[in-house]
Formats: structure tokens, sequence, C-alpha cells
């Protein structure tokens, strides 16, 4: 007797999380053996942290936030901690956030003690009904919504500090250009 087969195809939802370690060129020159396998963990753990959610059924929304606090959190790119400083030797950070399901969105910008800014630009969008919120009131309302408050030096690193010396020495070549994180 013939014997069939028959397949079964269970529906999986389909996506795909992409993210960026920061708009630019980084010349390879520049680039130890060293360095380049800390952005690539970087960016493996900023994938696996939204993988997570997404493969679990969560929100793409709540997938982009967890790859950007990742990366906010690692020092090698700009964003967070690390990202460049100010001519006042300070991070003056930004996120913005936005949904596609309701195309609602949320940013912050010149945050300087929220330590995810992706956090703030999500508490903006979702509680706030405005699209942007700016400086110290940031700071103040992140606060007050139990978001993770660190002093102004935790986004300080030593990498960005002597960037930001040689470029007020007239070196603007020592500045980061590379822009911020991104996700989608």
């Amino acid at each position: 007797s013939a014997c069939s087969s028959v397949e079964t195809q269970v529906a999986k939802p389909e996506w795909t999380l992409l993210i960026h370690g920061g708009a630019g060129v980084m010349r390879r020159a520049e680039m130890t053996p060293e360095m380049d396998a800390a952005y690539r963990a970087g960016l493996n753990d900023a994938l696996d942290a939204g993988s997570k959610i997404l493969s679990g059924g969560g929100l793409a929304v709540d997938a982009v936030e967890a790859a950007v606090r990742v990366l906010e959190d690692n020092p090698n790119f700009n964003a967070g901690r690390g990202a460049v400083l100010t001519r006042e030797g300070v991070a003056g950070l930004d996120a913005s956030n936005m949904d596609g399901r309701d195309s609602k969105a949320g940013a912050v910008a010149q945050v300087r003690t929220v330590k995810n800014p992706i956090g703030a630009a999500r508490l903006v969008m979702d509680t706030t009904g405005r699209v942007m919120f700016a400086g110290k009131a940031v700071d103040e309302m992140a606060a007050r919504a139990g978001l993770e408050i660190v002093p102004p030096e935790y986004f300080v690193t030593p990498r960005r500090l002597d960037a930001l010396k040689r470029a007020m020495a007239g070196n603007w070549e020592a500045m980061d250009r590379h822009g911020t994180v991104g996700a989608v």
C-alpha cells in the first residue's frame, strides 16, 4: 500500500528586529580586534534582548525599547552611558519611540539623569498625551514615575572625556560623529 505523508504547518508570527549601533563610518584602521568583538557582542546582546520579547509574543514597541536599553547601558555606543559629551562635560541625552499600531510617539531631549532615556521617551508616549519633553522636566517626570535615576557622572566614560578634551583643544576630529543607536 502507498503511504502518504501530510505536512502540518503551524502559523508563526513573523518578525524582524533591526538594530544599529550608530550612524556613520568607523575606520577599520582604528579598530582593534578586541574593539570589534566588543561592538559585535553589544549588538548581539541588544538583538537577544529584543528577540526574546518578540519570540515570546511581545509587542514590537517593547522589543525595540529592550534592545535600545541594552545599547544605552553599553559604553561602546553613543547612547546613554558612553554618549558624546557636551562642552560642559555632561551628557545631554535624547531618545524617541514610535508605535505603529496607533501612530503614537514620544521623545525626550537633553536628559541628564535618567539611566535609560528610551524608557523616558516611552513614558512620554504612553502617559502624557504629548510628543516631546526636554530638559529638567524629563528627569523630574521620570523620577516621579519610578524610572532609574543616576548621577550625571554615570554617563561619562574615559573615552568620551578624552575626546572632549581633545576637541576643546582644537582637535575636532576627536569628536564622535557616528550618531546614536536605533532599533525597529
